[in-house]
């Protein structure tokens, strides 16, 4: 199995995208390759059934970010490394999240930058096309900060993919759209969005697998929101509202990542800050969740982590202390332990696995 992991670069900072291969019983990650050709790749993600991976570019950061290009990359199954296809540009600014759609048509792309989402579609040897649809959010949230304006910051499909759901920071909404294949373009859903509280900024969300909950993290008030999903009508209800951080602690924190154990049993969150992985047990018959306890990321501001196919291994990357931390997941319990094997990359904040 590989490990690609995605870099903010420049002076101090990353090269690019750094190709890995993974050792599953330790954690232990072995350098195949660095690509550079890519600035500022914070967002990976591998194609489902294809030898392709997709990088976002971000050029700049906060609010200022002014890059909007998706790259493409064939992948050699036997090696693990990346050869660039192409390039395009998304339309809007901040690339930062993608996914490849349910039909395998399109990437979709959230843009933080400017607040659109975009469609773009693939080509049959995987290169990307101009983009067909490029959509704006509208509103702002009650941060001066952070929220003048949408931010999109996620993008994904729910497991049957009919609907796309796509978390607003700046606006403090998860959008819900059909995705139109033939044409490539956004529909918004009759119910075209789930509001979370007022500045709570929503981030990331995950599916339960059983597709009748969300999950969102919010970054601004350190939280995880638990909702019911109609899958048949794209509808989520808000059910419980959790902070991912202890009530004793006084600091400033953001959170990042959310992550769903494949069992469906424990969710995940990442805490910057408190630096620490917020781990929650799921009801499985009311989807609520109850605090299992915090596994300290063993370095600062764990942008992102992300556990294996598995379940078992858990690699969380902490931004600030340029290291990968492997962890093992209790399959009973949910909770962490490191394994002892901290590799050591410059500003990764993206994590997929991809081969076998």
């Amino acid at each position: 199995m590989f490990v690609y992991v995605g870099t903010y670069t420049g002076p101090g900072q990353g090269e690019g995208i750094y190709v890995y291969r993974l050792d599953p019983s330790s954690g232990a990650l072995t350098h195949v390759q660095t690509v550079t050709e890519v600035d500022n790749p914070s967002f990976l993600t591998l194609h489902p059934r294809l030898p392709l991976l997709y990088a976002v570019s971000e050029s700049g950061r906060g609010d200022q970010r002014t890059g909007g290009n998706i790259a493409a990359f064939a992948v050699d199954r036997t090696t693990g490394t990346l050869t660039a296809l192409n390039s395009e540009r998304t339309g809007g600014t901040g690339a930062c999240h993608l996914i490849v759609d349910a039909t395998e048509r399109y990437i979709l792309v959230a843009n933080y930058g400017s607040g659109h989402v975009t469609a773009m579609p693939l080509q049959d040897d995987g290169r990307l096309g101009v983009a067909t649809d490029v959509v704006l959010h509208e509103g702002r949230g009650p941060s001066d900060e952070r929220q003048r304006g949408p931010h999109a910051h996620f993008i994904t499909q729910d497991p049957g993919g009919n609907y796309v759901l796509a978390c607003d920071l700046g606006i403090d909404r998860v959008m819900v759209y059909r995705l139109d294949t033939a044409a490539g373009k956004f529909v918004p859903n009759d119910l075209p969005y789930a509001q979370v509280s007022s500045g709570a900024g929503p981030r990331h969300l995950a599916f339960h697998p059983s597709a009748r909950y969300v999950y969102v993290i919010n970054e601004l008030d350190s939280t995880m929101s638990a909702f019911t999903y109609d899958a048949d009508r794209g509808v989520l209800e808000i059910a419980q509202t959790v902070s991912t951080v202890p009530d004793d602690f006084d600091g400033e924190n953001t959170c990042a990542q959310i992550v769903m154990a494949p069992s469906g049993k424990f969710v995940y969150g990442s805490n910057r800050g408190h630096h620490s992985i917020a781990i929650f047990a799921i009801n499985e018959a009311t989807g609520r969740l109850t605090l299992v306890g915090h596994e300290s990321s063993q370095g600062e501001t764990p942008r992102n982590f992300n556990l294996d196919p598995t379940g078992s291994l858990l690699l969380a990357a902490n931004q600030d202390t340029d290291t990968i931390v492997a962890f093992r997941a209790d399959a009973a319990t949910g909770r962490l332990q490191a394994t002892g094997e901290v590799t050591e990359v410059p500003a990764p904040v993206c994590i997929v696995y991809g081969g076998a």
